[in-house]
């Protein structure tokens, strides 16, 4: 069973490499632009892992790994 990394970065260039990287080990991907987006991906698609960028538009990442704490224990890495 292949595990689902999300990726929540606002730099597409550092989004696309990040991505390009984990597929290429044979991770799945999940990808958000924003805090709002990663909140929601993190919660309804179940990550094995979140790679967390923290200066993101809208909800910052600290905010996130918050609420994302509050429903569920997945592994977060800050960036």
């Amino acid at each position: 069973m292949e595990k689902t990394i999300l990726v929540v970065e606002d730099e597409k260039a550092i989004a696309d490499i990040l991505i390009f990287n984990l597929q290429r080990e044979g991770y799945q991907t999940l990808e958000a632009n924003d805090g709002q987006e990663g909140l929601r991906l993190a919660l309804e698609g179940e990550p094995d892992l979140i790679l967390l960028d923290v200066m993101l538009p809208g909800i910052d990442g600290f905010e996130v790994c918050r609420q994302v704490r509050q429903a569920s224990q997945v592994p977060i890495l800050m960036l």
